[in-house]
């Protein structure tokens, strides 16, 4: 059974932002999630009981994706759905797979990054991704995730991370470059693809050195 640790946040009053009409992508606080195109026409209004907002930051930085109300760890917080494949990755395109790329839709997009996040993710029947809750989240909290559990190389994101958690890596690294203890510390929440090409490399390494 879930169990909700007491949550009594600082209450922080934040200028909502309409979903349906999110503001253009800003600079990254340490890897921010820019909108698409495709995302705007699609439409990203999220239902008021789906228990998440976009505002805007309080660092005044660009928006950030708010929990309404209480999640418990393992709880699913967001139910992720793609609305376009991809030829090739760029600065709004999500990894599906080893050498794939689509792009979300809804305000997954708006979802910032953290060196050390309240959220991971999962795959889902329409091959989209979830977030999960890693930790008891509470209202009036924002939501992050480590964009290394999704994506195996950053490469359309600023080298600085300035994600401001405790345990920031100092850069925005994709998860070719994630430590072996964190990778262990985020188990299950992460995209599979990126253990099964963690061993393709672990071969290919091993190979060219004769092993």
């Amino acid at each position: 059974m879930l169990v909700f640790r007491e949550c009594q946040p600082k209450r922080v009053f934040l200028p909502r932002v309409h979903p349906s009409r999110p503001p253009g992508a800003s600079a990254s606080r340490g890897g921010r999630s820019p909108v698409s195109a495709e995302g705007e026409a699609s439409g990203t209004r999220v239902p008021e009981d789906e228990g998440v907002e976009l505002r805007r930051t309080v660092d005044g930085k660009g928006d950030g994706v708010l929990a309404t109300r209480p999640f418990a760890a393992g709880a699913t917080v967001m139910v992720g759905f793609l609305i376009g494949a991809l030829t090739g990755n760029d600065s709004h395109a999500t990894q599906v797979g080893p050498g794939r790329w689509a792009r979300h839709g809804g305000l997954e997009p708006k979802v910032n990054h953290s060196c050390d996040p309240n959220c991971g993710v999962r795959l889902n029947d329409g091959q989209a991704f979830d977030f999960v809750a890693r930790q008891p989240i509470c209202a009036g909290q924002e939501l992050t995730f480590d964009y290394a559990m999704r994506n195996f190389t950053i490469d359309h994101f600023p080298a600085v991370c300035l994600c401001g958690a405790a345990r920031c890596r100092g850069s925005v690294t994709g998860w070719k470059n994630l430590p072996a203890a964190r990778k262990d510390d985020y188990g299950e929440l992460v995209a599979p693809y990126l253990r099964t090409m963690d061993d393709e490399t672990w071969w290919a390494l091993r190979k060219g050195a004769g092993g």
